[in-house]
């Protein structure tokens, strides 16, 4: 094995003077670790050092180089190898690419200068590649589900149950409960679990995107398809081709749009606004509500052929109040997780605070509990949390709106925001809440961002 930190090269040329030189240039980069070979026989035997790269001269004494270059490709793929050749053949070198040769180089008076590059471009790839399966790495223990969704309840078992049905398969999968459960995190877990881990995951929620650019925004369009359209725009079912469109919030899409989401869903293709061109896409649809999309369609705000198409396998998220003892796991896990962001000394919560905790009804479930833990932990002074420090927010009341003199402009804008927070950016429902328009509400986000 190279030292740490080294990029190994095997040198193979049975000539010793271009041998050496080879070597010689390639060793003035202090970070290349050279090992030198006169025959092809011997380089084969040293694979098990697991070189970054090898510069093969074409014709060696015992084997021709396209058989050498077979048999390391069939070792480990990822070895790069650099054809060194005395013949300029362009035939021989198309040839040897296809097997997999990185490049194909002539001893000419510039090979020292093309040499280097070349294998300077292997580094550079070896290290990305490095860094993106670190990435895939990290990512793969992030969202492994029995790690990432903490909990031991009966009732969040039958949730990883369900995560392990739908991680085989390419079903559609309907995640339903509460706001604040984890729906986003159990899509997540899904997709970086299943075979397209590898592929895009691309979240959607359908209830921040106003409906006259929903169309725009799921399927894309040309440039001068409308007043504003400057450049194309690829859309969210184009950018999660061969992984998963995570649909939250389906129960708030306009029933409008819902008809051209069931066709889109049928034929597997979408036409960008503007254009009649068929783009076809293949991605794995996860959707989420915290809506009775039954109720929804008994209504006639949800399209029932639509909610059949999506229904799929469906996943629903016990409320925290119905978790036991999970919420006490889970607070730990926050209060652990803030100490070490913060770098701050761990705590610990005192039995008191766990019967406080497990006393709570928690209406914002899993993402209050984390608030509360976070608050928790900035106010103590003490290296445990004690009951008087867990606070719990009202969630009926609302700040008193009145208690400073603004004009009505300004009020209504604070009223917006408050009931944003409080339904969770929930567009739609604000607005029935405040029986307005839900363009009044867009409007209204537009004029505080000027």
């Amino acid at each position: 094995m190279s030292e740490a930190g080294k990029f190994s090269i095997f040198v193979v040329e049975d000539d010793e003077w271009y041998r050496e030189l080879i070597a010689y240039n390639l060793e003035l980069n202090p970070d290349y670790e050279i090992s030198k070979f006169e025959n092809a026989t011997d380089c084969l035997k040293e694979l098990h050092k697991q070189p970054n790269a090898i510069t093969l001269d074409y014709r060696l004494p015992d084997m021709e180089g396209d058989e050498v270059l077979k048999k390391i490709k069939d070792y480990n793929p990822d070895i790069e190898v650099i054809i060194i050749s005395e013949q300029d053949n362009i035939e021989t070198a198309v040839e040897l690419l296809k097997l997999g040769a990185y490049d194909y180089i002539t001893k000419t008076s510039d090979i020292r200068d093309r040499l280097l590059n070349v294998v300077n471009h292997i580094r550079k790839n070896a290290s990305l590649k490095s860094t993106i399966s670190r990435l895939e790495q990290e990512v793969s223990q992030k969202y492994d589900f029995s790690k990432s969704i903490i909990g031991n309840s009966p009732a969040i078992k039958k949730v990883f149950n369900m995560i392990g049905k739908a991680v085989n398969t390419n079903i559609t999968v309907t995640i339903t409960g509460e706001t604040g459960t984890g729906k986003e995190l159990v899509a997540k877990a899904i997709h970086f679990n299943s075979k397209r881990q590898k592929q895009p995951f691309v979240p959607v929620n359908m209830a921040a995107i106003p409906s006259e650019l929903i169309e725009s925004e799921l399927f894309g369009h040309e440039k001068g398809a409308f007043t504003g359209a400057n450049m194309q725009r690829v859309g969210k079912f184009e950018e999660a081709h061969k992984g998963t469109l995570f649909l939250d919030e389906i129960g708030e899409m306009d029933i409008t749009f819902q008809a051209k989401l069931l066709r889109v869903l049928q034929e597997k293709e979408i036409i960008r606004i503007g254009s009649n061109k068929i783009v076809k896409t293949d991605s794995r649809i996860i959707v989420a509500t915290n809506r009775n999309l039954i109720e929804e369609v008994k209504k006639g705000n949800f399209r029932e052929d639509l909610y059949y198409r999506l229904f799929g396998l469906p996943i629903e998220l016990p409320p925290l109040r119905e978790r036991g003892n999970d919420i006490i796991l889970l607070a730990k896990h926050f209060l652990d997780n803030f100490c070490k962001d913060n770098e701050m000394e761990p705590f610990t919560l005192s039995p008191a605070a766990h019967k406080k905790l497990l006393s709570y009804k928690y209406p914002g479930n899993i993402r209050e509990l984390k608030s509360v833990i976070e608050l928790a932990a900035v106010m103590t002074n003490e290296t445990e949390i004690d009951e008087d420090i867990i606070t719990f927010s009202t969630h009926d009341a609302l700040p008193d709106v009145l208690s400073e003199e603004l004009s009505l402009k300004e009020y209504n804008h604070r009223i917006i925001n408050l009931y944003l927070k409080k339904y969770d950016n929930n567009v739609k429902l604000v607005a029935e809440k405040l029986d307005i328009g839900q363009s009044t509400i867009y409007r209204m986000l537009k004029e505080m961002r000027e």
